[in-house]
C-alpha cells in the first residue's frame, strides 16, 4: 500500500504555485476646458506603487511628462489647431514595463473667418524682403525644435498683461480675397508701453527683431512648452538667460507687421500650436 501511494502521489500533477495579485491600475484624471483643437489636455497618472521613466506619446510624437511628486505623473498634451475629429490613443510606459492607456476623444470645432480690406502692403511682403523672411522662417522652426529636456517651469501660469484677449485662437482672416493661416495666438488690445511679463520661468531663446512680428521674445519653460510675444516696442531680457514668473520682457507695441499697438502671445506644446488661453485655464490660478 505504501509503493502503491508513493507512485499514485508522484503520478499526481504538482499543485499551481501561488499566483501574486497584479496590482491595480493607475487611475488616470482628465483636466481641460474642452477636448477640441488647440486645447491642451492634462492627463493626471496616479500610480498604486511608484513608477520611474515614465515616458507619453500620442498624435505620434512624444509628450511632454513630469511628477509633481512620488505617486503622481503629469502628462501634458497639445491639440494642434489642425487636428481632425476622431479619437486618438495616449500611451504611457514606464521603466519597470507599467503601461496605461487613454484615449483623446477629439470634438470638432469651428474657427471664425474673417474679412479684411487692408493696404496691400500689408497683404504680399515686397521681394526685397522674402530672403529676410525665409532665413528667420528657419531660425524660428530651429528655436521651437530645440527645448530644454527638463521642467522649467514652476507653480501655475499667469497673465503677461493684464487685459483681455480680444482676437480668437486660431480665427483665419481673409486680406483683400487672400486667405492667410490660421491665426496661431490670441491678441490682448493692451495699450503701447504696457509691461509683459513672463507667464511662467523659463529660458530666454530668442529676442530680436524679425519681420513679421517685430520686436520678439520666446521663452522656453522645458519639456517643449514654449510662448512667443510679438509686436513689441523694448525687449527687455538678452537671449540665453533665465526669467521668472513676473519678470519683465518687455513692452507693448506695434512693431512688425500690425496695423495698431498690441501684445500677440503665442504657446506651443511640442510641435502644437495651443489656444495660451487654455494654457492659463489648465496650468494657471
Amino acid at each position: 500500500m505504501r509503493l502503491a501511494l508513493t507512485a499514485l502521489l508522484v503520478a499526481l500533477p504538482a499543485a499551481p504555485a501561488a499566483v501574486s495579485p497584479r496590482p491595480p491600475s493607475a487611475t488616470v484624471t482628465v483636466i481641460a476646458r474642452a477636448i477640441q483643437p488647440g486645447e491642451i489636455v492634462l492627463l493626471d497618472l496616479t500610480t498604486p506603487e511608484p513608477w520611474s521613466g515614465v515616458r507619453a506619446t500620442a498624435f505620434d510624437r512624444p509628450l511632454a511628462v513630469y511628477a509633481p511628486d512620488a505617486a503622481r505623473w503629469r502628462v501634458l498634451v497639445g491639440i494642434d489647431l489642425d487636428v481632425k475629429p476622431g479619437d486618438y490613443p495616449v500611451s504611457i510606459e514606464a521603466a519597470n514595463g507599467r503601461v496605461a492607456t487613454h484615449t483623446l476623444s477629439v470634438k470638432p470645432k469651428r474657427f471664425p473667418t474673417r474679412q479684411l480690406k487692408v493696404n496691400e502692403a500689408f497683404v504680399n511682403p515686397p521681394a526685397s524682403a522674402l530672403e529676410r523672411i525665409r532665413k528667420e522662417s528657419t531660425l524660428l522652426a530651429a528655436v521651437w525644435a530645440d527645448t530644454a529636456p527638463e521642467h522649467l517651469w514652476r507653480g501655475p501660469f499667469l497673465r503677461p498683461v493684464p487685459h483681455q484677449a480680444n482676437s480668437a485662437f486660431g480665427s483665419r482672416s481673409v486680406f483683400n480675397g487672400q486667405p492667410r493661416n490660421p491665426h496661431g495666438g490670441a491678441d490682448f488690445l493692451s495699450p503701447a508701453g504696457t509691461a509683459v511679463k513672463a507667464p511662467n520661468a523659463g529660458r530666454v531663446v530668442l529676442a530680436r527683431d524679425l519681420y513679421y512680428s517685430g520686436r520678439t521674445v520666446i521663452l522656453d519653460h522645458g519639456l517643449g512648452v514654449g510662448s512667443h510675444f510679438g509686436h513689441l516696442s523694448e525687449i527687455a531680457v538678452t537671449e540665453g538667460t533665465t526669467v521668472g514668473a513676473g519678470d519683465l520682457v518687455g513692452k507693448v507695441g506695434a512693431t512688425g507687421r500690425v496695423t495698431g499697438p498690441h501684445l500677440h502671445w503665442s504657446v506651443r506644446i511640442g510641435t502644437a500650436r495651443v489656444d495660451p488661453l487654455s494654457l492659463l485655464a489648465v496650468l494657471g490660478k
